[in-house]
């Protein structure tokens, strides 16, 4: 037993500090492929995707005031799993840094449990991996771009996936050409905002404790190992580490969770109101490609769900509708340029101004940074 367990604290030494981020790497990319092998897009449909590209990035400049370069990559679904761990590992590595520990001391059945506590300790950052990485692969299943999550970006580097925008198109029986422009300015919206340092600085301070409670959820993790780690199922598991992941949940509402939820909320209906408006200034009112996104988000989205869930943020529930209803009544009020506010580091709505747009409005209009 010695040797063994000296063998694998050795093989776990040489993987180096981000072993962990590399076992997420390959079983997300083994989760994307999936069964098709995932192809990548055809010529011409990532050719058109392209084509649309510089018309909606001036609208997306004239709404906020700015200009930027529109550049997008029509990417498949293991091109946005790479991406989406690149941009989530700063948000993550604080779990990875301060893993778990276990105490097997008096595990029946167990001889060295010092031992098995010390092996348990090294893994924990890979089980971390198992987690992130089958969220990844399972994210990019059905999600058309990062803009599917509001986290904060480390660079306004877009990727589409083309195949996902196909497959929506056809089962809604909507012509590609609008499901492009939609998703192009959704995911030209999101990457301005989310890329900006002062809106960026400021959703990392809320996901700073939202993580450190989804920190729970490792926790219910490693608890279930220490109740795996015997002679009978060791086997078992090591053939099936994704299984420890099935029931994990959200650790219950609290001040963190209800705060990056309304920030988290109020962007992605941004995004989907800016996203249909510069659609229907390019191509005309389009209801049924706006209800068809509406019931793609929030129905059937396991992969997002999950993803989103791995920061503490919730997909679903009543901070959507109010989100929805506060910015309708800004878009009402005062325009949806006033949405430029979100540029800023106090720009991001607090819990409590989800149900006051006004105070929202108000706050952000007499700001010294407006």
């Amino acid at each position: 037993m010695g040797d063994m367990f000296g063998d694998l604290f050795k093989m776990l030494g040489q993987q180096g500090a981000d072993a962990w981020f590399q076992t997420a790497t390959q079983l997300a990319l083994n989760v994307a492929r999936g069964e098709d092998g995932d192809p990548n897009p055809q010529p011409s449909e990532r050719q058109r995707l392209e084509e649309f590209a510089p018309l909606v990035g001036r609208h997306v400049d004239a709404l906020f005031g700015v200009s930027s370069t529109p550049e997008v990559t029509a990417v498949n679904r293991s091109g946005l799993t790479i991406a989406a761990l690149n941009q989530w590992k700063p948000l993550i590595s604080p779990l990875a840094d301060n893993p778990p520990t276990l105490d097997l001391e008096d595990v029946e059945g167990v001889e060295g449990g010092a031992m098995m506590a010390q092996l348990a300790g090294s893994l924990g950052p890979l089980f971390l991996g198992f987690q992130m990485g089958s969220v990844a692969g399972h994210f990019s299943e059905r999600a058309w771009s990062l803009s599917a999550l509001a986290l904060p970006r480390e660079d306004a580097t877009r990727h589409l996936v083309v195949n996902n925008l196909v497959a929506f198109a056809e089962e809604w029986s909507l012509e590609r050409d609008e499901v492009y422009v939609f998703a192009l300015s959704r995911e030209f919206v999101a990457s301005l905002v989310l890329s900006q340092p002062g809106t960026g600085d400021a959703l990392r301070a809320l996901l700073v404790d939202a993580v450190r409670e989804s920190a729970a959820a490792q926790g219910d993790l490693i608890e279930r190992l220490q109740g795996m780690i015997n002679p009978e199922n060791m086997a078992s598991f090591m053939s099936n580490p994704e299984a420890l992941l099935d029931e994990i949940e959200l650790p219950g509402e609290t001040d963190a969770t209800r705060a990056i939820n309304a920030a988290a909320a109020v962007l992605s209906a941004f995004f989907d109101a800016a996203a249909a408006a510069i659609t229907t200034a390019i191509l005309g009112p389009r209801p049924l490609l706006n209800e068809a996104w509406r019931r793609h988000r929030f129905s059937d989205a396991r992969g997002e769900d999950a993803a989103a869930a791995l920061f503490g943020i919730s997909n679903q529930g009543p901070h959507h509708d109010l989100a929805r209803n506060f910015v309708a009544q800004v878009t009402r009020e005062h325009t949806m340029g006033a949405f430029s506010a979100l540029l800023r580091v106090d720009g991001l709505p607090s819990d409590v101004e989800l149900s006051e747009p006004s105070g929202w409005y108000e706050r952000v209009s007499n700001s010294p940074l407006a």
